[in-house]
């Protein structure tokens, strides 16, 4: 069979590509090919169920700064597609979204399955065909025999005289790529949690603090990013039942993806608890405490916005007895206790994927994309949207933004050329 436009990948980008296509060039045959049974199945996963559709970050230059890789890439296209128009895409169909606290946006229903309803009814209307179980084998480039692209799938074979890559991080796509020219940043886990085994956090399971983190190599020495800038984030901090886990320890998790790798995840971090102070300003504000609260316990006076039982934790860490009078505690305990609640070395040994979002850093190199039209610099016809390019975010709905932001692009310069 002969397509207009094949897009491999049924997931968020593909479905998305797929929709705009349609609308711009109804008389285009489109199909999407998606290798499982089942389609958008990352997009049923993604924010517990609920679908973190997109952040309410409208300004291009801003909205980048999520993106450890694909930064510089992204701010061309941000200002052709953006997290606004996300929105309206949604809206015009029926699907308001809502904004939350921390800027991740979700469907007002909360529930994933709208924003699925939403695309697959869109497919329908637009009679674009779906192939499920449709795993593709080969790709083969144009020739002055045949100028289509031709594609070996566990259906069968296929053409198409264009052809949109959106399947996210496939091993099997990449080495099809890999074998056609293009260059495969090779991947690795970039959105993940910190295991960590201490007292410190033993029993404090589902406690959340603010905190500014900072990644240390073993010897303590600061890890310093590709970029040359050292590896801190600051945001909550969530204590969970293997170590850390939360916006600040995800942040670190994707800008300092490859350098975690690279040390087999077995690296330290400093946590300040009291992101906005340094160690010896809290230093002097204890010994303010220690003489105005003299004859109060320590566990009674909390002179910090800490949880209680984050604040017991770091007294005991400190060498403190709970039951000491402020009057009681040495210069020397008031020094430690300073330095755990300031500057706490955590080692951490290994690390858990974050839910069901798995995010990776790698894919097909950047330099070989044209990043107005998402087409490849190696192939005429051949463009890519989402995962499957070396770009990846933070959590908050980043990553789906950059899928949504380069299928409309992709599928802009699809329409101009039919």
């Amino acid at each position: 069979m002969i397509f207009d436009v094949a897009i491999v990948g049924g997931g968020a980008a593909g479905f998305f590509a797929a929709i705009q296509v349609a609308q711009q060039k109804p008389n285009l045959s489109v199909v999407i090919l998606e290798r499982g049974k089942e389609v958008l199945t990352k997009v049923k996963v993604s924010g517990g169920g609920r679908c973190n559709v997109t952040h309410a970050e409208f300004v291009p230059n801003e909205l980048v700064k999520a993106y450890p890789r694909g930064q510089r890439e992204l701010k061309g296209p941000f200002h052709t597609f953006c997290s606004g128009d996300t929105v309206a895409f949604f809206e015009e169909r029926g699907v308001p979204l809502k904004i939350e606290e921390d800027g991740r946006m979700f469907p007002e229903t909360d529930s994933s399955q709208t924003i699925i309803d939403c695309f697959t009814s869109e497919v329908d209307k637009l009679g674009i065909k779906v192939n499920t179980n449709c795993s593709v084998k080969s790709i083969l480039p144009p020739t002055e025999e045949i100028q289509t692209w031709q594609l070996e799938t566990s259906q069968g074979e296929l053409k198409a005289h264009k052809l949109l890559v959106a399947t996210g991080s496939n091993p099997k796509i990449w080495k099809l790529l890999e074998t056609l020219g293009h260059t495969i940043v090779p991947p690795v886990s970039s959105l993940f949690t910190f295991n960590i085994k201490d007292n410190r956090i033993n029993d404090l399971m589902g406690v959340s603090s603010p905190a500014e983190v900072k990644l240390l190599h073993p010897n303590k020495l600061p890890i310093k990013l590709e970029n040359g800038q050292k590896a801190k984030a600051s945001g909550p901090l969530l204590i969970t039942h293997w170590g850390m886990s939360g916006p600040a320890i995800l942040k670190l998790s994707a800008w300092g993806a490859r350098e975690l790798f690279q040390l087999k995840y077995h690296f330290k971090i400093q946590v300040n608890w009291l992101p906005k102070y340094a160690t010896e300003e809290i230093f002097t504000e204890l010994l303010d405490v220690k003489n105005s609260e003299a004859k109060k316990t320590i566990t009674n006076t909390r002179p910090f916005d800490l949880p209680k039982r984050l604040w017991f934790k770091i007294i005991e860490a400190s060498g403190i007895q709970e039951q000491s009078n402020w009057a009681d505690i040495s210069k020397k305990q008031l020094q430690k206790l300073a330095t755990q609640l300031t500057a706490a070395i955590f080692e951490v040994n290994g690390k858990s994927t974050f839910k069901e979002e798995f995010v990776t850093a790698g894919g097909v190199a950047l330099k070989e994309i044209n990043f107005k039209s998402y087409e490849s610099k190696l192939f005429k016809n051949l463009f890519f949207a989402g995962e499957v390019l070396n770009i990846d975010a933070v959590t908050g709905g980043f990553n789906f933004q950059n899928a949504w932001t380069g299928a409309f692009i992709a599928a802009q310069a699809i329409c101009e050329n039919s």
